[in-house]
């Protein structure tokens, strides 16, 4: 492995990550709040300056490969993660490092999940860094350094690494500009969220904050009641809509904006994660009606919450702890379908939902007729064994992480519920289970070491697994492999 360039990327990449603290600095001092200013600008001075020499420092072999885009993606996220939990900590707003590292783990993988039992004593800085933290991650923090960092013909790299779903392809020839482009539409997106939500009556921070949370797919609030504070059907008809257009392919707002519309509509993937919505939202709209009595009441809980939890947002405006066990299974089952490839969006993703469907019709058809010659095909293109292979493989990792993960949980006497769910919305990105870990409770009574394997479990998930595992084989460190 090329040491020296993955030393040399990270420490580039660093540096950026110690100027996103100028950010909540200046929203520190906008609200007066001196000391939160000065917490936000030392901890960014200090990775700045423990960053320039190895940044500043060109590497003789310049080489990069998947290897190496892997290494980077995996040591950067969990450096980032670390680096964000340092405000929370040497402020003391959260005095235990454990909380702070997952709070920020939360953060940063647009998990949402948090130990905080009353968020609305935090400093408005704060406030702004816990829903800053979502956006950044939202897209990437690899990918917002390629978009900035000068060409690389080796960025392809690095945003595989790092991009969520099964296949990754650039939207234009050059990486970079691939980066730029996911980044103008990402934060067009967000900003028309903000204006919309301020269009609603919330204050305008309570809007910046929220609309980074549904972004980033996060699902952090302001408000201990989350957006039922607001108490508004607009406001929850926004942020619906919303998660779902931003739990959406990306590739295809770049193919709406170059005007390729007859590929939007033939994108079977969108066609499937919009059925799933729909079909969802019916069986909980039925299931829950004993419990609001009107159909206006029953169809606007259950869109939101099937909308949150398969975009893996995670907003509440309701404790689904109470509604029947049906329509917690429901919920329960859309955190592994989650979101779609290239989205922001966590969970297993409905693009390999698709491809192991396909693949286990085509395998009866075989049975049928053992002679037939079958091809796999989504969007009029045929999926590769490859890809398929690769699909399967990614399902069997994921799988045996899960089951480790509940093992180990178990370890604390929890129940079931609390348990399963926990390791459930951490290794799917989503935020809140069910039980001790609902809607309306968090993480905060669990013990360290359920945390420290939540939060592992939370970049696992961010990162689809292959690029933390890889770390801990020792052939990849060897100079010569």
């Amino acid at each position: 492995m090329n040491r020296a360039i993955v030393f040399h990327y990270l420490a580039r990449a660093m540096l950026i990550g110690s100027a996103l603290f100028a950010v909540p600095a200046l929203v520190s001092l906008i609200y007066h709040e001196y000391f939160c200013m000065l917490v936000f600008l030392a901890v960014g001075a200090v990775v700045a300056l423990l960053s320039l020499p190895l940044a500043l420092i060109l590497p003789k072999d310049r080489r990069m490969f998947a290897r190496e885009g892997m290494v980077i993606a995996a040591l950067l996220w969990v450096l980032f993660s670390l680096v964000g939990a340092l405000p929370f900590y040497v402020s003391g707003w959260i005095p235990d490092f454990c909380d702070a590292v997952f709070e920020s783990i939360s953060g940063f993988t647009t998990t949402g999940s948090t130990i905080l039992t009353n968020v609305e004593i935090l400093p408005k800085g704060m406030l702004f860094w816990r829903s800053f933290t979502h956006w950044v991650g939202g897209m990437g923090v690899l990918v917002l350094a390629i978009a900035i960092l000068p060409s690389s013909s080796d960025s392809i790299y690095l945003m595989r690494a790092e991009c969520p779903g099964p296949q990754v392809s650039k939207l234009v020839p050059k990486g970079k500009n691939s980066a730029v482009y996911l980044y103008l539409i990402y934060t067009a997106l967000t900003v028309v969220t903000v204006i919309l939500l301020a269009a609603g009556g919330m204050p305008l921070f309570d809007s910046i904050c929220h609309a980074m949370g549904i972004a980033g797919t996060g699902g952090f609030s302001i408000k201990n009641d989350g957006i039922a504070y607001y108490g508004s059907a607009y406001l929850e008809g926004v942020v619906t809509v919303t998660m779902i257009l931003f739990g959406a392919n990306f590739t295809l707002y770049y193919l709406m904006l170059v005007r390729r519309f007859r590929e939007v509509r033939k994108n079977t993937e969108f066609k499937v994660y919009l059925a799933i919505l729909a079909i969802s939202t019916l069986l909980v709209m039925w299931n829950i009606r004993p419990l609001y009595h009107t159909i206006g009441k029953c169809f606007r809980f259950a869109v939101f919450q099937v909308a949150s939890i398969m975009t893996s947002t995670g907003f509440a405006t309701t404790d689904y702890n109470r509604w029947p066990l049906f329509s917690q299974m429901v919920l329960l089952l859309l955190m592994y379908i989650g979101a779609c490839a290239g989205s922001t969006g966590g969970g297993f993703k409905v693009q390999r939902f698709v491809i192991l469907f396909k693949s286990g019709v085509l395998s009866l058809r075989k049975m049928l007729h053992p002679n037939s010659v079958n091809i796999i095909k989504a969007d009029d293109k045929t999926i590769s064994s490859d890809s398929v292979h690769g699909v399967m493989r990614y399902l069997v990792i994921y799988l045996g992480l899960l089951i480790l993960s509940l093992l180990l949980i178990s370890l604390d006497n929890t129940d079931f519920g609390t348990a399963f769910s926990a390791v459930s919305t951490c290794i799917n990105n989503i935020g809140p289970g069910l039980n001790a870990v609902g809607p309306m409770e968090n993480f905060g009574g669990l013990s360290d070491f359920s945390k420290i394997v939540l939060a592992i479990d939370m970049l696992l998930g961010r990162l689809e697994c292959l690029p933390l595992l890889i770390l801990c084989i020792p052939s990849v460190w060897r100079k010569n492999f």
